[in-house]
């Protein structure tokens, strides 16, 4: 079993070490496998897509040819979990800040995003979030964050802090605003396992 972790930019070891966490928890085991180049994504048996600089992430994506590699993943029903720019990335459509800035969107998730939904990197914070596939609170850090503005029909809604969605999932394709990489709980990436396990 290997899952690949888009190692381009952003909270890559943040994310390799939760994982190892949450596999450890469960006592399972798999290669955690941190992507920069083509070619190793086919390999992998589910895919992170971190936080960092959406629009960077989006253009290295392409360039380095990751980005249809992830398409091929997608469509071969794989799962692949998208967290902050992650999330923008797995939007079909996006608001003006995203034509603006001419963001390249892989289009896995019919979903329209809001690049800076709660506005600038002063305005993270931190809030004890209700998500529909936990029992109890998860404490989730908000960095510079985006939200999902509006779903197509067959995307399952996970959570929203007032009108805004920031947790999301449609087939094999899981999003989230939030960083669950930066605390020591790991019930989001057991989540996102069991679509492996």
């Amino acid at each position: 079993m290997r899952i690949g972790v888009i190692a381009i930019q952003g909270d890559i070891s943040e994310h390799v070490e939760a994982l190892e966490r949450a596999l450890n928890e469960r006592g399972e085991k798999a290669e955690i496998l941190t992507i920069k180049h083509k070619g190793i994504v086919p390999e992998c048996d589910a895919l992170v897509l971190p936080g960092g600089e959406s629009t960077t992430l989006g253009k290295l994506l392409i360039r380095e040819g990751i980005a249809d590699e992830i398409q091929e993943m997608k469509d071969a029903g794989k799962p692949i979990m998208g967290t902050c720019a992650g999330m923008i990335l797995l939007s079909k459509e996006g608001d003006e800040q995203v034509a603006k800035t001419h963001q390249h969107l892989l289009g896995l998730m019919d979903t329209t995003v809001n690049r800076n939904a709660f506005g600038r990197q002063r305005d993270s914070f931190e809030m004890e979030l209700e998500l529909s596939f936990l029992e109890s609170p998860y404490n989730a850090v908000f960095i510079r964050a985006p939200g999902i503005v509006d779903v197509g029909s067959d995307v399952k809604v996970l959570s929203r802090i007032d009108d805004m969605i920031v947790a999301a999932e449609q087939g094999n394709v899981f999003a989230l605003a939030f960083h669950p990489e930066l605390t020591l709980d790991t019930r989001v990436h057991q989540y996102f396992l069991d679509k492996l396990f």
